[in-house]
């Protein structure tokens, strides 16, 4: 006898209960596409049931069978038939929830989960709720156990990282109650058939019959069928006169996008996986022959829409079959609902041509613009598809889609961010490979070159190569001040867009320095290449010049957002926190990276990275390194109950270290895997960021100043220039004091920074300021060093904070105070210097 119910994950866990995996099943193998629809699911029914509490997603079926000690006393115990990977799945969410909760603080919810979704608590052993096949249950144990070694690089590992990781970039501080909406969706808004099988049942035969050939067919296939049920009579008329030439258009493939296309037109958070369910529950509503035909021929007229996009030489009208052409070659199908809807509206003469010519530029524009500004994939597809509505429901559908992007955080680059971009963007990093290509070559096209460009035969160049070889690095020398540092000249500036072409013959180009590459560039076909070829030498003032031109040719080419509209505010910094922190959940136990690692992944840079992880709790962060794979000296555990040494405690997770305390460089893990296992995207080439060792001092001061003043710029009131970095031990930060000024400056063998009022030129200024330091240092909150040296001109008041600003952990804490000391400085001497001159 088979019984079924449907229930709630809940009501499949609550009670005591263990649900094993006999040994011939085959081992947990869900990936980052299914774990990423599961979470994708529990989100959207955590939001939908905010507003109507009983909402739920049905998610499947779960096939059990009573175990032969099923009635002993106890824990009732089940044979998993079916559905092992959706069970293993959902409590290793669970798993992840409840560590995250403990690791932040909220310890009851934490136990709440654990002993009434996972663990049998107060049964004897307290046997799990759950019992993987064998292969499985040291890494299941490890996670339901918490141990050190959990979230190892096992299917079962990754996939509680991966959680983890998910749980940590949707954990709002100011929300209380988002983790709870999170897991009330898990365990009562996801629903399932539980078919139970008694004993004496064939529970394989009850498999085979529940997994029929209906598993075979396509979602189009099922949703064809269920149309043409519905048509009676007449079906064969409409199927040869309307379905058939359907057919002949699109491929199986393409048919299941139109449906999906079609859904999400009406829902932005319809996935392709769902769309037979949701296509079903749409077309229930339909209750006569007539609608259901009607329906098939609306749908067979956005299959012409489709077949259009898919190949764009059907279309007749040229500004939009250009538009369409490159659509199709960025190769994003995200894109397509809004292609759709724009194409529809044409179609149905509620927009011109030349207004969707005009809104297919602007979203040519958008992709182009994102990666030249580093931002090539951040909430890309939402934006996207919460376009459609927007654009099917304005006036005008090129203005409505402007605007629309470019308000929020939608990451329309403005003119402004373009140009800034250019010279500092590694743009060779950024996106696929196909989308940077493409973009220098319609730059290449913008030229009018009468030359046929064949894409296929082109590769990206730099120009200036990736290796410093000895000649290399001699000619690019030639074009540096004295005393540059070229190694951090060329880490900054070599693969940004300045330095990158297109080429037919990449290998022969090389490594070779400018002058061997001049010859050959002069006798390119391609116009951007002759351009580079007149310059008499390669280094950072062409790299920069060639940048900025090529920005401007972007920002004519692909117009940019209103800017009235477009905030151009950077991301929020809990924006940012949360991604880092769910880039580092995924680093698994016994493995290592580098605060430049995640800092590629997360698009931004090492030091900030660094600051967020040595401020904010988060899982995983003690498996960042500092270059080399070394503990920070400053590190500390962020959790006040910890004492623990941190190196035993990563040795205790599996990874090892020798005898000079650097981690095992096979155990490391780079920015293009982090990326893969945290669902995220790198370029197709990885920076070097991983050096075995330090880099050289000069490069550090310029790292450590860029980042006093990118502080300054977001962060300074009083302070409006702040100076360009360096590779010197200080910088001179003007406060508008002739003959004085702001000195910050690093020191090497005793690490301190220090912040000075310097006179340059005035002692009888700084006798009448040392005559009233008591007021002063008062007013500044601190007591300074006041230095006078007779056999100097110059004399300055000096105040310092201890600590090595080469630490990437130290680093951010040693900049920001640096510039709040510089703005204080700013506030309390200038008003001083000019009582003293008024008496003097």
């Amino acid at each position: 006898m088979v019984k079924a119910m449907e229930t709630s994950f809940a009501g499949v866990l609550e009670g005591k209960k263990q649900y094993q995996v006999p040994l011939y099943q085959r081992t947990y193998a869900w990936g980052k596409k299914q774990l990423d629809q599961l979470w994708d699911d529990v989100v959207e029914v955590a939001a939908a049931r905010r507003e109507e509490p009983g909402t739920s997603h049905f998610i499947g079926s779960l096939v059990l069978a009573t175990s032969p000690d099923f009635n002993v006393v106890g824990v009732s115990k089940l044979l998993v038939v079916d559905g092992q990977q959706r069970l293993t799945t959902l409590t290793l969410l669970l798993a992840a929830l409840r560590d995250h909760l403990a690791k932040t603080g909220d310890t009851e919810g934490a136990a709440g989960i654990h002993a009434q979704y996972l663990v049998n608590v107060y049964d004897k052993d307290k046997p799990a709720k759950l019992l993987p096949t064998q292969a499985d249950r040291e890494a299941y144990k490890a996670v339901l156990t918490s141990s050190p070694d959990a979230g190892g690089s096992d299917a079962i590992g990754i996939a509680y990282n991966h959680f983890r990781s998910k749980i940590a970039a949707v954990d709002d501080p100011d929300d209380p109650r988002d983790l709870e909406e999170i897991e009330n969706a898990v365990v009562h808004g996801l629903a399932l058939v539980v078919v139970t099988a008694e004993q004496g049942d064939n529970a394989h035969r009850i498999f085979e019959s529940l997994n029929n050939t209906g598993l075979q067919l396509s979602q189009s296939d099922l949703l064809k069928n269920y149309l043409f049920m519905r048509l009676g009579e007449r079906a064969e008329d409409v199927y040869d006169n309307v379905w058939l030439p359907l057919e002949k258009k699109l491929t199986s493939e393409a048919l299941e996008l139109l449906f999906w296309l079609d859904l999400a037109q009406r829902d932005e958070r319809a996935k392709q996986s769902d769309t037979y369910a949701g296509q079903q529950k749409r077309l229930e509503k339909l209750t006569t022959p007539d609608q259901i035909e009607s329906e098939v021929r609306r749908i067979a007229a956005l299959g012409d829409v489709l077949a259009t996009i898919l190949d764009p030489s059907r279309e007749s009208d040229l500004s939009i079959r250009h538009r369409l052409e490159r659509i199709r070659a960025w190769g994003s199908t995200t894109a397509y609902p809004v292609v759709m809807t724009i194409l529809a509206r044409r179609a149905a003469g509620t927009a011109t041509p030349m207004q969707a010519a005009s809104a297919l530029q602007t979203l040519e524009s958008y992709f182009v613009r994102r990666i030249v500004v580093g931002r090539a994939t951040a909430g890309l597809n939402r934006s996207l598809l919460q376009a459609v509505s927007t654009v099917a429901d304005a006036e005008a559908v090129d203005v409505s889609l402007r605007d629309y992007l470019s308000r929020g955080r939608r990451h329309f680059a403005t003119d402004k961010q373009i140009r800034q971009s250019v010279g500092v963007v590694p743009f060779y990093w950024q996106g696929r490979a196909a989308q940077k290509k493409l973009i220098l070559q319609w730059l290449e096209e913008s030229y009018g070159s009468k030359e046929v460009i064949v894409p296929k035969n082109l590769t990206i160049e730099h120009v200036l190569p990736q290796t410093l070889t000895d000649a290399v690095q001699q000619d690019f020398a030639a074009g540096l001040p004295e005393d540059a540092d070229v190694t951090a000249e060329h880490e900054r500036i070599v693969h940004t867009l300045g330095n990158l072409t297109l080429t037919g013959y990449n290998s022969e180009l090389s490594n070779r320095p400018f002058p061997a590459k001049r010859a050959m560039l002069t006798e390119s076909g391609l116009r951007m290449n002759q351009e580079i070829a007149t310059h008499e030498a390669w280094s950072v003032s062409q790299i920069s010049a060639r940048g900025l031109a090529l920005a401007e040719k972007i920002i004519t080419l692909w117009p940019g957002p209103n800017e009235a509209l477009a905030g151009a505010k950077d991301e929020e910094p809990s924006e940012v926190r949360r991604l880092v922190a769910s880039i580092v959940a995924e680093i698994p136990a016994g493995r290592w990276t580098t605060y430049g690692e995640v800092a590629l992944v997360a698009g931004t840079y090492p030091q900030p990275v660094a600051a967020i992880l040595s401020t904010h709790l988060m899982q995983g962060a003690w498996r960042v390194l500092q270059s080399g794979g070394t503990i920070s000296p400053g590190f500390r555990w962020l959790d006040p109950e910890r004492t623990d040494d941190p190196r035993a405690y990563l040795e205790s997770e599996g990874l090892t270290f020798n005898d000079d305390g650097h981690a095992a460089a096979e155990q490391f893990i780079d920015a293009r895997e982090l990326a893969e296992l945290a669902g995220l995207e790198v370029g197709d080439e990885t920076p070097g960021w991983r050096a075995a060792s330090a880099r050289p001092l000069l490069a550090q001061r310029q790292a450590f100043f860029q980042t006093v003043r990118d502080l300054g710029e977001s962060t300074g009131t009083l302070i409006t220039s702040w100076p360009k970095t360096t590779t010197q031990d200080a910088v001179d930060v003007n406060i508008g004091v002739p003959g004085c000024a702001v000195v910050l400056a690093l020191a090497s063998r005793e690490p301190n920074v220090s912040c000075s009022f310097y006179i340059r030129n005035d002692k009888a200024l700084f006798t009448h300021l040392l005559a009233r330091h008591q007021e002063i240092e008062r007013n500044l909150g601190a007591i300074l060093e006041w230095r006078d040296n007779p056999e100097h001109k110059s004399s300055q008041a000096v105040l310092r904070r201890d600590g090595d600003w080469r630490d990437e952990t130290l680093a951010p804490d040693l900049a920001r105070w640096l510039v709040s000391t510089a703005e204080t400085f700013a506030a309390v001497f200038p008003k001083r210097v000019q009582e003293a001159r008024a008496l003097l």
